[in-house]
């Protein structure tokens, strides 16, 4: 621990001396659009809302994503508290804009009632940003999502009584290494001993937090909280238009590829065109990832891909309709391509093949509009992959790249209850491949279909049932020479050949165990969370 207060206020006086700079740097994405125009001083920890008297439970998230997995949490939460205040922070403009325009969280029933934005965005973790928005809110408990582990958010949150918790837990490979270094290791260590709940969400993510120095008994286990993801909010002409949509498509073989990062539009572009020769009647729906990468593309250039003598040009528009989105069209139709954006809400054209959806919020609702969904994220190195339990959720044959990163537990979870739920392709060829099977043959495409909705329904209710009996004694910590790992009644790890890799970890003393399922999972949470 001591070693760990020191690399840590070592962190703090760093941070704090770099406080200039990093408001100099919010200035400048102000500027370059990257931060919100009004909003961005939430980042340095000042209010732009008031605080309303009562207990006050803080969800801190990055994305949407993460926010949206915070969703059932809250609800129970509610449940218990009707009078909860409840505050969740995001860092993207995106989740900002998602959240305050489609009312996404509506259904959490909180924010109506509480803060009429719904989020705002989180302080960076610099000391005056976090002392600012700390001494301000005064939560009684603070939920992080996924990997945001910061050292004075946690730190300090600490020193002033605050509960943590640290939902949906995970830590990639690299972000393993690099905290598991010498240097670093006390200061997770430290970081982690704050916390009074951590939820990991897969077997081997546990394995990395109790190697970190994770208390044992802080540990439990639910199950991948992706899988419960509630539905997102549509206003009412979203939702006729969703309707619409899915009239104009009867008669077309869709299929959509959603979460495109750069560099992906090529190889989902050279597959449509590819597909075009031997199916005209395709109609590609693209989802880009990053709207703001679609301006970037729009404002600065096109990609152009050549394919058969056919010159493709890359349009992934943002939801603001500019001159440069209207002149990316064009272009598009002079390639001999109907483009439509979906945030002209117009009837598709005679002939029109590639379908943009430059507009928030609507994800879930476009995967039952396709019967082939290619996830994103995950054709090219790099890349970390994307949640692909909503399109399988929806009944989609789900395709993926084998950069999955992040998402790789998801993929083997749903591989290994039913082969044909996820495939994955290497690159283009293999994509073309298999769209192509899936389009000429009707049984094959029906039998991943129901693959993946089976496997998906069978894989939610383990965790929204209670299927394991609750011990009350479940973290109980036991004396032992080595750390046993439990899911359910059946040994599934031992980390003795993984402390052979892992020289400079040394994981407490003690075993713990994985079960109870998403019901208690909530009631445990709450528990912890609620004064």
């Amino acid at each position: 621990m001591k070693k760990g207060l020191v690399v840590y206020k070592l962190y703090r006086a760093l941070s704090y001396g770099f406080s200039p700079l990093v408001h100099l740097h919010l200035r400048w994405r102000r500027f370059l659009g990257l931060e919100h125009p009004l909003r961005w001083p939430e980042r340095l920890g000042h209010p732009s809302q008031a605080r309303r008297p009562g207990p006050l439970l803080w969800f801190h998230a990055v994305s949407l994503g993460e926010g949206m997995i915070a969703i059932p949490v809250i609800k129970h939460c509610i449940r218990r508290m009707p009078h909860l205040n409840v505050l969740m922070t995001v860092t993207t403009m995106s989740a900002l804009e998602a959240i305050a325009e489609n009312c996404c969280l509506a259904h959490a029933e909180s924010f109506d009632t509480t803060y009429k934005d719904g989020a705002i965005f989180s302080p960076v973790d610099t000391p005056t940003s976090i002392h600012s928005f700390l001494e301000y809110w005064k939560p009684n408990a603070i939920v992080l999502m996924e990997s945001e582990l910061w050292p004075n958010l946690i730190m300090d949150a600490s020193r002033n009584g605050i509960t943590l918790a640290l939902l949906n837990a995970r830590m990639s490979e690299k972000s393993f290494k690099y905290w598991s270094g010498l240097v670093l290791l006390p200061l997770i260590s430290l970081m982690l001993s704050k916390f009074s709940l951590i939820v990991p969400l897969s077997t081997e993510q546990g394995i990395r937090f109790q190697l970190l120095q994770a208390p044992p008994y802080i540990i439990n286990f639910s199950g991948d909280l992706k899988y419960v993801i509630e539905d997102f909010g549509v206003n009412e002409r979203g939702r006729r238009n969703i309707e619409n949509l899915r009239i104009q498509l009867t008669q077309k073989q869709v299929w959509m590829a959603s979460s495109i990062h750069r560099g992906e539009e090529e190889i989902i572009l050279g597959v449509h065109f590819a597909l075009m020769q031997q199916q005209p009647n395709i109609m590609t729906i693209i989802v880009p990832r990053h709207l703001q990468q679609g301006r970037e593309i729009a404002r600065v250039s096109f990609l152009s891909y050549i394919l058969w003598k056919h010159v493709v040009v890359s349009a992934v528009i943002s939801h603001r309709k500019n001159s440069h989105s209207m002149q990316s069209n064009t272009k598009l139709e002079k390639e001999g391509q109907n483009v439509l954006l979906r945030s002209q809400y117009e009837k598709f054209k005679p002939g029109t093949n590639i379908y943009v959806v430059d507009t928030l919020g609507e994800l879930r609702q476009l995967y039952t509009l396709t019967p082939i969904a290619v996830i994103g994220g995950s054709l090219l190195p790099g890349l970390t992959g994307h949640n692909i339990s909503e399109a399988a959720a929806a009944g989609c044959a789900v395709l993926t790249g084998c950069h999955v990163g992040h998402f790789s537990h998801m993929v083997l979870e749903m591989q290994r209850s039913n082969p044909l739920s996820v495939l994955q392709v290497s690159g283009k060829l293999e994509l073309e491949k298999a769209l192509l099977e899936l389009f000429t043959d009707a049984t094959l495409l029906d039998a991943r279909r129901r693959a993946s909705k089976e496997v998906f329904s069978s894989l939610s209710c383990c965790i929204v049932e209670n299927l394991e009996e609750c011990d009350c004694h479940m973290l109980h910590l036991f004396k032992s020479s080595d750390v046993n790992i439990y899911f359910g009644k059946s040994v599934c790890f031992r980390t003795s050949s993984l402390l052979a890799h892992t020289n400079n970890i040394r994981p407490p003393v003690g075993s713990y165990r994985f079960a109870g399922g998403f019901e208690f999972l909530l009631t445990r949470t709450t528990n912890l969370l609620l004064p």
